[in-house]
């Protein structure tokens, strides 16, 4: 068996967490199942490396409920922004009931404020921009005072907080008088603010849990002898992590039902009454979890090591790279070379630079996500505006978005369960870096659908290129919404191969001290692709609603090339996980 307390063999590391955690590692007995003891539990060999089948460790039960907490938190989140556009853009139905629903048996759409398709994109794209933005916040927070969970706690609160407001706003007769779009847009910040919170510490925190911080080779009952992989570990929890989010947006469904048959105002409770099980969650789960407390923010130390590879190489050497830029930061070459007094030398040590390292060379990675994330969703008020511009027979024009989240669901098993192990029995190493160029190139595949629907609805609408706004006969084109499937479908394909290997080089490459940063910083990414949304939304109206999917669909090819080009060689490095968090002790084995 594998658990922290147990000896070590032949020089093999074993985990020691906090004093405060031990209790809980008694109870929780983080022992990974159906291994049997022998003369295991250490490092594997070269020879091992390349012939034993690597596998991933149990995930502890606390790791489960943290995502029953994710489940919720993104189907409330999901269920109300996903019902934001028709709220902002279209005007209360004429011949509805008021609250925003349209009158049965019509072509019409649920609307509250009649804003606007700019306005309404520009709100929605503020949001998204502000969501994935404040994260850095939270983890500058999460990493230097509260903790992750403490973290998560206070943005479970203030998320509660905006949840509450926005049902304010959808109530009918705040919206009949005119005053919902001055609490609707205070709830949409409030929430935006409480997402940065609770965001960047939930994949790091799962992560957490991690019974394994290096590869230890084991024999299973069957006597076939496997590699415990902390990558392959560390990958199963994310994915995981990722599906519940995913699940969670499928809730979605119901709020667009309820804004078809309802109104606003059940479309934002319900959502709500959703959320009430994060907290419930975070209290059962409290004593149950490793927590490790905050450490202090390496982005300081960050910060003040490039400052000194400045100082010492040059601008241009700094520019440059390569070792000569590195070494010159790390306390060993400061001390040999004399060139430092003793009293100035750093506060970090010679590790904390080879991971900075591997941080930044992650996160040059992380720079080419803003094309996909607008091939992932940036285009969403586009593609809304196109429904409504086909024949729905009823059904709600946003209500194709909750395909996304149905092929997260059906795909993550997939990949993980027959994908994975298929290209691995027949020796296809399908690295972190060629998942990532692969859904690229299904981004590609995406905008490719996206301009042909496109046209193809300017071609048969009534109005031919001012589809948008038609008022002639039926209004819409007799292209059957459930055309833009795979707009839907495709992105969750790719975003699984980018999103979850992403979060999974944010964790296992970056220090410890700077894994909830890493995290924001693929959140940065998702901002940075709103405000390119955002620049480019006034262009977002007829005639010209096919050039944003060609558009994003080249940049997506070019980054594919440029991915593969660069970084194919992050693909040989080894993931071993460590820390000051993941103190080690050695032991020898008492027989």
């Amino acid at each position: 068996m594998l658990d922290y307390e147990a000896g070590a063999l032949d020089g093999q590391k074993v985990l020691t967490p906090p004093k405060s955690d031990e209790k809980v590692l008694e109870r929780s007995s983080y022992v990974v199942e159906s291994l049997v003891e022998d003369d295991e539990g250490r490092a594997p060999t070269e020879e091992e490396k390349n012939t034993l089948r690597r596998v991933s460790a149990k995930v502890p039960w606390a790791s489960y409920v943290i995502c029953l907490v994710e489940f919720s938190e993104r189907a409330s989140y999901y269920g109300v922004s996903g019902i934001f556009p028709n709220y902002i853009q279209r005007p209360l139905p004429k011949g509805g009931n008021g609250a925003g629903a349209p009158p049965r048996n019509t072509q019409e759409t649920a609307g509250a404020l009649g804003l606007g398709l700019t306005t309404a994109n520009a709100l929605t794209t503020l949001f998204s921009f502000l969501a994935c933005t404040t994260p850095i916040i939270g983890a500058i927070l999460a990493d230097t005072k509260w903790g992750r969970f403490k973290t998560i706690c206070v943005g479970t609160a203030v998320a509660l907080l905006a949840h509450i407001i926005l049902i304010i706003s959808a109530v009918p007769s705040v919206i009949q008088e005119g005053h919902a779009i001055i609490a609707f847009i205070i709830g949409l910040l409030v929430l935006a603010f409480s997402t940065g919170m609770i965001t960047p510490c939930v994949a790091p925190l799962i992560a957490d849990q991690s019974p394994v911080k290096s590869q230890i080779v084991q024999t299973l009952p069957s006597g076939e002898r496997v590699i415990l992989d902390p990558s392959r570990t560390i990958e199963n929890m994310l994915m995981m992590y990722y599906w519940a989010i995913n699940v969670g947006a499928l809730f979605q469904l119901a709020t667009s039902y309820s804004e078809k048959d309802v109104g606003y105002w059940l479309a934002y409770l319900t959502p709500t009454i959703l959320f009430l099980l994060v907290p419930l969650a975070l209290v059962w789960v409290y004593k149950r979890l490793v927590k490790y407390p905050p450490r202090g923010s390496g982005l300081l130390d960050a910060i003040k090591a490039f400052s000194l590879m400045i100082r010492r190489t040059g601008f241009r050497s700094a520019l440059r790279g390569g070792d000569r830029l590195w070494e010159s930061a790390k306390p060993s070459t400061i001390s040999s070379e004399g060139g430092e007094h003793r009293k100035s030398m750093p506060s970090w040590d010679d590790e904390f630079i080879d991971d900075l390292r591997k941080t930044v060379n992650a996160c040059k990675v992380f720079a080419f996500f803003p094309v996909w994330y607008m091939a992932d969703g940036g285009l969403n008020t586009i593609q809304n505006s196109m429904a409504a511009s086909m024949t729905t027979n009823g059904a709600p024009n946003d209500l194709l978005s909750n395909f996304n989240p149905i092929s997260t669901i059906v795909t993550v098993p997939f990949y993980n369960y027959i994908l994975y192990p298929f290209l691995r029995k027949h020796g296809i190493n399908f690295s972190p870096i060629r998942r990532i160029v692969t859904g690229f190139c299904i981004g590609v595949l995406t905008m490719i659908i996206g301009a042909i629907l496109q046209w193809q609805v300017y071609r048969t609408s009534p109005c031919g290129y001012g589809a948008t706004t038609c008022d002639i006969g039926t209004g819409v084109s007799p292209i059957r919404v459930w055309a833009q499937v795979p707009l839907y479908w495709l992105p969750p394909m790719g975003g699984i191969l980018i999103n979850v290997t992403a979060y999974e080089i944010a964790y296992t490459r970056s220090p410890a001290r700077m894994k909830g940063i890493v995290m924001a910083m693929i959140l940065l990414m998702s901002a940075f692709s709103s405000a390119l949304v955002e620049i480019c939304s006034p262009a977002f109206k007829d005639p010209n609603l096919i050039w944003p999917f060609v558009g994003v669909g080249a940049a997506n090819g070019l980054a594919a090339i440029l991915i593969w080009y660069f970084f194919r060689g992050m693909d040989d490095e080894e993931v071993v996980l460590r820390g000051p968090e993941l103190a080690s002790r050695s032991r020898k084995s008492s027989g």
